[in-house]
């Protein structure tokens, strides 16, 4: 069992940067892949970014390509999300998951992940 929580949410103005966390319980989280995604009010969860089980590979939403990346640190079982040039439509809860696989193929299906962090609150706004 993989439990994930996340911090470093917060209000921020457009332009400006952030640095989201999500620290895993238990050294299984090194085996997995891992995501982001988000979900904006009256909106679906959508996916924003995913990186492989030792961090060599990524994979990103359009929105947010060169904008964002996603990092791992598997020495201290945490996953970063670094968000820069922040727009009005990044706003929206962020969530950490995972998954049982090495790789990031089908990353972005939110099917594929079973582990889950409570989520965390980004608002960007002037």
């Amino acid at each position: 069992q993989v439990q994930l929580v996340e911090s470093g949410g917060g209000l921020v103005h457009p332009g400006e940067s952030l640095r989201v966390s999500c620290a895993a319980s238990g050294r299984t989280l090194l085996l997995y892949s891992a995501g982001w995604f988000r979900q904006a009010p009256g909106k679906e969860r959508e996916f924003v970014a995913a990186v492989n089980w030792n961090g060599g590979s990524t994979t990103y939403a359009d929105s947010v390509k060169g904008r964002f990346t996603i990092s791992r640190d598997n020495a201290k079982y945490t996953v970063y999300l670094q968000m820069n040039s922040l727009k009005p439509d990044d706003t929206a809860v962020y969530y950490c998951a995972a998954r049982r696989r090495y790789d990031l193929g089908t990353a972005g299906s939110e099917d594929e992940y079973v582990f889950w962090g409570q989520g965390t609150q980004v608002t960007v706004s002037s």
